[in-house]
């Protein structure tokens, strides 16, 4: 973890303005973003994009450049306006903070004020975000939902390989690609227990996947891989009922259950009224079924998604410079945003 802190700090860009792109950093509603404005004049008013970087709640900052370059092909291409936030971060910092900061920045964003003063039409508002960003953007717009003081809501969400459960680390999924480079299911378990305590008496109960108590074992039907993955997911996998861990863990940290950590707790009722859902999964990567659940609930619910597979994609590969299969999804990604947003 200390090595990924290391490299992902040592890998960041100041706000800097181009031919193209006037970028800033600034705060909304005291949460650090940094703005990216096409220098075009425009006639009408722009699309706007709200997007929250990954890096296991822990690492990462929008400043960091595989994001900047990112924002900059999504302004460049879209003539759209990026809002790029930050937010607190693991271990320093545990849920709900960093749903908290990305909440207070979105609810800022959405006010038609910041809108005029970025030129943003309120019409065409779009979240988006990558791994935990994913988690993030996916919580939120769940929960602006229920937000009666919030009157502008988000047309679209697009998920990039979210990680968007915690009940079950044994995944067809995680079985599949416990090793894989990048984001092993050991590393997955560290994000998400750092997420919510430094107490490592969590993280060694979700590595053997015992630490949902039996009170909360009706939440499973929520994150039934064998009734939500497609066949050809499953792969001759045997579903074998959770093995409940003690009410300990759970009473001290409730973060675990909660469904603004967790989005794939959300029952139909609230999944109906979301907007129209881009997802992104890849195939090697641990985080596969949680993105896949997603789509089949999303649709059983009658929300209108697209879902894009990549079968020879790894998780975080939208941020790999230079390698092929980084433009071919952020070719997909962005060609999406153009149709839909």
């Amino acid at each position: 973890m200390n090595t990924l802190m290391f490299y992902m700090n040592h890998q960041e860009v100041p706000p800097t303005s181009d031919e193209n792109v006037t970028v800033m950093d600034t705060t909304f509603n005291n949460v650090p973003v940094r703005i990216y404005i096409p220098k075009q004049k425009s006639e009408t008013l722009r699309r706007g994009l709200f997007y929250i970087h990954g890096g296991g709640w822990c690492l990462g900052s929008a400043g960091w450049f595989g994001y900047d370059f990112l924002s900059r092909q999504t302004v460049n291409r879209l003539d759209a306006v990026v809002i790029s936030t930050n937010y607190r971060l693991a271990p320093k910092y545990h849920f709900p903070n960093q749903f908290e900061d990305v909440y207070n920045a979105v609810r800022w964003f959405l006010r038609q004020d910041v809108l005029d003063k970025y030129g943003v039409d309120p019409k065409r508002l779009g979240i988006s975000g990558d791994s935990a960003g994913g988690n993030l953007a996916a919580a939120v717009t769940q929960q602006l939902i229920g937000d009666r003081d919030i009157k502008i809501k988000f047309k679209i969400q697009s998920l990039i390989y979210p990680a968007l459960q915690t009940l079950d680390m044994d995944l067809p999924s995680y079985q599949e690609n416990s090793h894989f480079p990048g984001l092993s299911k050991s590393l997955m378990v560290r994000f998400w227990s750092e997420y919510f305590t430094t107490d490592r008496s969590l993280e060694n109960a979700m590595l053997f996947n015992q630490h949902v108590p039996v009170e909360s074992s009706h939440l499973f039907q929520f994150v039934n891989w064998s009734s939500l993955l497609p066949e050809k997911f499953k792969k001759g996998h045997i579903y074998n009922s959770p093995t409940h861990g003690t009410s300990e863990l759970a009473k001290k940290y409730p973060g675990f259950l909660d469904v603004r950590a967790a989005p794939l707790l959300a029952d139909d009722s609230k999944l109906r009224s979301l907007p129209l859902t881009y997802v992104i999964t890849c195939q090697n990567d641990v985080l596969r079924d949680d993105g896949i659940m997603y789509v089949t609930r999303l649709r059983n619910a009658g929300v209108r998604v697209t879902h894009n597979h990549i079968e020879d994609g790894f998780h975080g590969a939208i941020s790999y410079l230079g390698f092929k299969i980084k433009h071919r999804i952020e070719n997909q990604y962005i060609s999406w945003l153009s149709e839909n947003l």
